[in-house]
């Protein structure tokens, strides 16, 4: 395990100089791809999160993970995007902000698309929130209208490291399954971005279901129930009516040293998937591209040379963007 220093010192959103792509000079982006052309674009939402935590908690956690990802390895990160699809019963919370799916993936295709036309042919889109269900939509629209040769891949930071989510009776820090706002991710929270939650207003709430426990499963799906949390609507209550604090769980019980395990091998793992693309795809190199599109060669050069050196855009390929 990595030796990583948490919480960091603080993030790098407003540093003229640090790891966000929209904080660079095109001369500094170009520079950098060719080190390392692999971008990790941080998707979350603003959404109730409790008295005690920001309304951007799912966007703070993504970012305070890609940046200390970016520094270890060299690879850039994007701004995040702030505002995400949300599932039926998000609806009417206060401070959520809800985007339909059909802007949402529209969104995520377009900054797919400008991504890759600008160089970043190589994508980890690092999700912070409930909306796992709908990114790949965006990616598979993205390779369906524009055929090129592109690297993208969906991190859920929650899937990549299940057996950090334990309760206590299993051997890990929790007393209660990680669900939202609470004791889990206000502990994440507390592991990354320390400053921005005020465990003085924490509040608890009883979660609450219809069936008999067993079916349902909860954030992330880590208990391996048989139906998602997403796949369904009826099973519980809407936030609203139940969650209107916007906490479902305990976040009293949220501590940092009960993430700090899960945090470090996180990083761990995107360090080494971010290495592993590197190695198996220098600056530069793509999946050949005679294996992932039907496009002829010739059809593919102008925009893999892209519009800064004298080629095309991916735009030139399909229409509307």
């Amino acid at each position: 395990m990595a030796n990583w220093q948490l919480p960091p010192k603080g993030g790098h959103m407003d540093k003229r100089t640090g790891v966000y792509l929209q904080n660079m000079t095109w001369k500094e982006v170009e520079e950098r791809q060719r080190r390392n052309d692999i971008l990790i674009v941080p998707l979350g939402a603003t959404e109730a999160h409790g008295p005690h935590a920001p309304l951007g908690e799912d966007i703070f956690l993504v970012c305070r993970m890609a940046e200390l990802v970016a520094e270890r390895t060299g690879c850039t990160v994007a701004q995040p995007l702030w505002y995400g699809s949300h599932p039926y019963h998000h609806l009417g919370m206060p401070g959520t902000v809800v985007i339909p799916e059909e802007p949402f993936t529209g969104f995520v295709r377009a900054m797919i698309a400008g991504f890759w036309n600008m160089g970043f042919r190589k994508q980890i889109l690092l999700n912070g929130h409930g909306q796992e269900y709908v990114i790949p939509t965006a990616m598979h629209q993205f390779a369906k209208r524009y055929k090129v040769p592109a690297l993208l891949l969906l991190v859920n930071w929650y899937h990549a490291i299940p057996e950090y989510f334990k309760l206590k009776e299993q051997g890990g820090p929790y007393e209660t399954p990680f669900i939202h706002a609470d004791e889990v991710e206000t502990s994440w929270s507390l592991a990354l971005f320390p400053e921005l939650i005020e465990m003085a207003d924490a509040v608890d709430t009883q979660v609450r279901g219809f069936l008999p426990d067993g079916h349902i499963d909860k954030a992330g799906n880590l208990l391996r129930r048989p139906i998602n949390w997403y796949s369904q609507v009826g099973a519980g209550p809407i936030e609203i009516k139940a969650y209107i604090e916007g906490v479902v769980g305990k976040a009293t019980l949220a501590r940092a040293e009960k993430a700090y395990p899960g945090v470090e091998a996180l990083l761990d793992y995107l360090t080494k998937l971010v290495t592993d693309i590197g190695q198996t795809f220098p600056p530069g190199q793509l999946p050949p591209h005679e294996m992932v599109t039907e496009r002829d060669r010739e059809d593919l050069e102008a925009v893999l040379k892209g519009p800064a050196h004298g080629g095309k855009s991916i735009y030139s390929l399909a229409y509307p963007p």
